[in-house]
């Protein structure tokens, strides 16, 4: 069990090693490099910032911010005065940013120049908000730097407590609208030393990259709390995470722990480029097939790490070992959580079986914001309803199986789109699939496949056939698509989930 003491501020447990390393680079950012001392200064220049402008304790600051140093600057900063930053993602449009602003009731934003633009088209129909800080130079708006320039050096963090708010990250909205997530300041802590010790290990020579960025709670890990708790310096890249640059990146700085998502490391498997001084790799998001592990492993002898997380959970819970991974699954549990997986009504089911993967463990989010009855639905006293269909193999070894609603009935058995998905990804010629269920002339469900095909090949009726009856040959023969459709790529959530629900609706509209 992870002490966290009452009193407690997770912004001085993450610089818990400033004044140790004050020289050493925290961040580096392009050319723009940022060391722990001048790190630590500067949260506390935007912590009098904060103060200044009259944000409190438990007020609530809107962080719409690309992944450059003032990000961490601005979410510690908040952290230290008790207020409670909330990261958005920067890559919604403005009817989604509407919607936060107005959900989260915020009365601050700091925003990046290049989205102010969204501001600007749904300002007229905001309810909270009182003041924009810009990072960057944009007339009419006072910048982020100008801001917090010549405030005081030195600021003694606010009395939190361990269960107060301590920011929230809002879910991708896969499902529905995006869900406030409400973390308190023990979360982090318990995250890192769990998952952070037991399993990444980052060390104080480490350079650590993370596609993914800050206002994913994967992103957020990789890129904030682990590595600044370890010593380790950080790189961070505010643009699209496109395969050839980030082969690029890597080199540039002599990256040694690089995070992905199952997406990217496919897309880099299709793009000439090395590791340079990669010695970690690590993979979560979604399930990381065994064909892309497989052809990483030949490529660069740098295994995969994957593993399964959530913005409620915080980070990731189940997770492979270096050295002991087993390609296709999502690993065993964390030392410090606890999983079961149940039946409908809640009943631990054996291992081999199907079921909801539940999860038990100190760094679970205290509730989502202003929704009470998904609270209740999600939340099961101290358990989480990861809402992930797994099961378990005899060897302790989590499988994904998809989730709740992607399931597909075929013949009265139960079918995994995932199982399908790397089936059809383990062919040659496929890059990407998603699979659906699809009614026959019988009105009975069958799997039917979305697939996305790698450079260069281009689907055919020849091509149809040889994925179906590799498929027959492969897995067992209900299981296989008896429709296959080539698109150019797979409607995703910006974590890179598949939405498969969309796919379905596509599927109506064209019928």
């Amino acid at each position: 069990m992870v002490e966290v003491p009452k009193k407690f501020n997770v912004s001085d447990y993450i610089l818990q090693r400033a004044d140790e390393l004050a020289s050493k680079t925290a961040y580096i950012c392009g050319d723009q490099r940022i060391t722990y001392g001048e790190l630590k200064r500067k949260v506390s220049q935007a912590g009098w910032a904060f103060k200044d402008y009259g944000i409190e304790m438990e007020n609530r600051v809107l962080l719409l911010m690309k992944d450059t140093p003032d990000l961490p600057i601005a979410f510690l900063g908040a952290i230290k005065i008790g207020a409670v930053p909330v990261m958005l993602n920067s890559w919604l449009h403005a009817d989604d940013f509407r919607y936060l602003f107005n959900d989260s009731r915020a009365k601050l934003l700091i925003i990046d120049r290049s989205l102010v633009h969204f501001y600007e088209e749904i300002k007229h129909g905001l309810s909270f908000l009182k003041k924009v800080i810009v990072v960057g130079e944009e007339p009419g708006y006072e910048n982020f730097k100008s801001w917090i320039y010549r405030k005081p050096e030195i600021l003694e963090s606010a009395s939190t407590d361990r269960d107060d708010s301590a920011f929230w990250l809002y879910t991708s909205g896969s499902t529905g609208d995006p869900k406030g997530v409400i973390h308190l300041h023990r979360d982090i802590p318990y995250s890192v030393e769990t998952y952070g010790t037991t399993i990444l290990n980052i060390k104080e020579d480490d350079i650590t990259f993370c596609s993914s960025k800050l206002f994913f709670a994967y992103g957020l890990g990789n890129s904030l709390y682990y590595p600044l708790t370890s010593g380790a310096t950080v790189v961070l890249y505010p643009d699209q995470p496109l395969a050839e640059v980030l082969y690029e990146i890597i080199n540039r700085y002599s990256v040694t722990i690089f995070f992905a998502v199952p997406t990217l490391y496919g897309r880099m498997l299709q793009t000439g480029g090395s590791l340079g001084k990669v010695k970690k790799c690590v993979s979560a998001g979604e399930s990381l097939p065994a064909s892309i592990y497989d052809q990483w492993l030949s490529r660069f002898n740098v295994e995969i790490n994957d593993g399964i997380g959530s913005t409620e959970m915080l980070q990731t819970y189940i997770s492979n070992r270096f050295g002991k991974i087993k390609p296709g699954t999502s690993g065993k549990p964390v030392d410090g959580y606890e999983v079961k997986i149940v039946d409908e009504n809640g009943n631990l089911l054996p291992d081999g079986e199907v079921g909801t993967l539940m999860v038990k463990g100190g760094s679970r989010a205290a509730r989502y914001w202003n929704k009470e009855e998904k609270t209740r639905e999600s939340m099961v006293g101290r358990w989480f309803n990861s809402g992930d269909e797994y099961y378990k193999d005899n060897d302790g070894y989590f499988h994904y199986a998809g989730r709740n609603d992607d399931m597909l009935k075929v013949g009265a058995i139960w079918v995994s789109p995932a199982e399908v998905e790397n089936c059809l990804m383990s062919f040659v010629s496929v890059l990407e699939a998603a699979v659906i269920g699809k009614k026959d002339k019988q009105n009975m469900v069958k799997p039917m496949a979305f697939v996305v095909l790698k450079n260069g090949i281009h689907g055919s009726e020849k091509l149809t056939n040889e994925i179906k009856e590799f498929c027959k040959s492969t897995i067992a023969h209900y299981k296989y698509p008896r429709w296959i459709k080539f698109v150019d790529n797979l409607p995703k959530t910006s974590t890179g989930k598949i939405q498969r629900f969309k796919l379905r609706e596509m599927e109506n509209l064209r019928r």
